[in-house]
């Protein structure tokens, strides 16, 4: 017994024995037009390409962001460990010296009106965190 194949033309299914070429979502003659895929790779590359920069900049950002907190970190740490006989008080101008025995030291005598290694001017805001003034 052989099995009468169908043209590839012909949509007849084997399962049902019936020719269903009007339940297709799409055409089925010769004469239909092709369907193609679109291709996407160029989209894809401008997308991946777009959130990389995207990624890389935010990143960029929040490592500068860091770098500031750390050096805020690093500069309240340096006025906390120095010594100093007064209570500072908020919303004034402070400023740290080194002696030459490497001790820190804070003093409201401005860089200026002495003769002490300056490292540094300083303000202490209403958080109670120190600001390096330029």
């Amino acid at each position: 017994m052989t099995k009468e194949k169908k043209p590839d033309n012909v949509v007849y299914n084997t399962e049902t024995k019936k020719y269903d070429a009007y339940l297709k979502p799409n055409a089925t003659n010769v004469g239909a037009p092709v369907i193609t895929t679109t291709d996407t790779v160029a989209w894809k590359n401008r997308s991946i390409n777009k959130l990389n920069h995207k990624v890389q900049t935010r990143f960029k950002e929040i490592k500068e962001q860091y770098e500031q907190l750390m050096q805020e970190f690093e500069d309240n740490r340096l006025i906390h460990d120095a010594k100093f006989n007064f209570e500072p008080i908020i919303g004034q101008h402070y400023h740290l010296y080194v002696r030459d025995n490497g001790e820190n030291f804070l003093s409201i005598i401005a860089p200026n009106e002495c003769n002490f290694n300056a490292l540094g001017s300083f303000y202490l805001n209403a958080d109670q965190i120190w600001e390096k003034v330029v």
